[in-house]
């Protein structure tokens, strides 16, 4: 769980909130306390407003840090780049529990509705927040970055460590269109075993947030989410229940023709007319959805469908020609204006397109900085790249 969010763990982004603080206590959450300034005074608005606008500004700027560490961990994951996503992290973690407990002194205080929002989203923009000590502040970003590093780095090797070995994209694309179930089911076995070595870190990690939650107020990190939208955690969990039952009767009715369906590709030995469809049938690793397996469950009547990977590669839009190019900078080239595009050498992964330079078509060398930003710049060796300012 990287603070971009995949080992989702990178997972949740942060919710929008509500415009005013609950001015109740929850079971999930602590009652308010009545509004004292630092120092022990009463707290004011104008106080309030001016901690807000300064906690904005100091949470973007290791936000903004925290998202550069992390794209290079994920593009270039080594255990230094871990440990500076992990650094990263623990900064952005510890200042976000700095802060959302000094927000708390502002609980209970009739405040503007911009002013009430930043203070709630603050409390709630941590997806696990770290407690108070600063040495399990240090053990969770470490941990945070070691799990999500070992999810990028997993690979499954069918043949031995010898052999060739699969990435989780590779993995993805068998699942898709293999339609073998012993190699599927070796393959879903597979990739899910790299899970096993993780599994005391990342009891580790929740016992962690966990803890940083209640040190905020809350029952418990998952109490923490379910008060992002717009309501109490226990009225959200009832809400979603309420929504479930709507739902259910069509998706009882999708999940009985899907069997149905795989049943007669794969046969009744391998799906039982009854308990869960086997997972590694399902056309996925993580067995979310059944896109990948459309062919086998749509009914006759349906059509034909399309191709959308043919298609593009019909129309030689398949990341190599120029016309890919043309479309890649379409989706790049900013709006009416001028745009200055900066990079190292050091934090680039170097990639062919046509960019735009003194309102000249060219096709050059680019290159992606750690911030996303595109330039243009000639191949490192001690100078620093070529900036390129880019007009539409």
């Amino acid at each position: 769980m990287g603070s971009s969010r995949r080992v989702e763990l990178r997972l949740i982004a942060c919710a929008l909130g509500s415009l005013f603080l609950f001015p109740f206590p929850s079971r999930g959450q602590a009652a308010f306390h009545s509004p004292q300034s630092s120092k022990g005074t009463a707290a004011t608005v104008a106080e309030a407003s001016k901690f807000a606008d300064e906690a904005e500004k100091r949470l973007f700027d290791l936000q903004v840090k925290a998202s550069r560490a992390s794209w290079v961990q994920e593009n270039f994951i080594t255990d230094d780049t871990e440990q500076v996503a992990a650094d990263a992290n623990e900064a952005l973690d510890a200042a976000t529990t700095e802060l959302a407990g000094k927000a708390r002194r502002f609980d209970g205080l009739k405040l503007p509705k911009d002013v009430a929002r930043k203070l709630k989203l603050l409390k709630l923009s941590s997806i696990f927040p770290a407690p108070r000590n600063p040495a399990e502040q240090k053990e969770l970003a470490k941990l945070a970055a070691s799990l999500d590093g070992d999810y990028g780095k997993g690979v499954w090797c069918p043949d031995g460590e010898k052999g060739k070995c699969l990435d989780v994209t590779a993995i993805e694309r068998l699942m898709a269109t293999n339609r073998d179930p012993e190699q599927l089911k070796r393959a879903w076995l597979g990739w899910h075993a790299i899970g096993a070595p993780m599994r005391k870190r990342f009891e580790r990690f929740v016992e962690l947030g966990n803890k940083g939650s209640r040190e905020m107020g809350f029952q418990d990190a998952g109490a923490l989410w379910r008060s992002k939208y717009d309501m109490p955690p226990d009225a959200f969990a009832k809400e979603v229940d309420r929504l479930w039952e709507q739902v259910r009767p069509l998706y009882l009715s999708l999940h009985a023709y899907v069997r149905a369906q795989l049943a007669k590709k794969y046969g009744k030995d391998l799906v039982p007319e009854n308990g869960p469809i086997p997972a590694h049938l399902l056309g996925n690793i993580w067995s979310q959805e059944w896109t990948n397996v459309y062919p086998l469950l749509a009914p006759p009547e349906s059509g034909s469908s399309y191709d959308l990977t043919e298609i593009l590669r019909a129309r030689k839009t398949d990341g190599r020609s120029s016309r890919s190019r043309r479309t890649a900078t379409w989706f790049v080239t900013p709006a009416p204006g001028t745009w200055t595009r900066k990079t190292t050498c050091a934090s680039r992964c170097a990639f062919r397109l046509p960019m735009r330079t003194s309102g000249r078509s060219i096709t050059s060398w680019g290159t992606i900085s750690i911030s996303g930003r595109i330039t243009r710049s000639r191949r490192c060796s001690g100078t620093a790249p070529t900036t390129a300012s880019t007009k539409r």
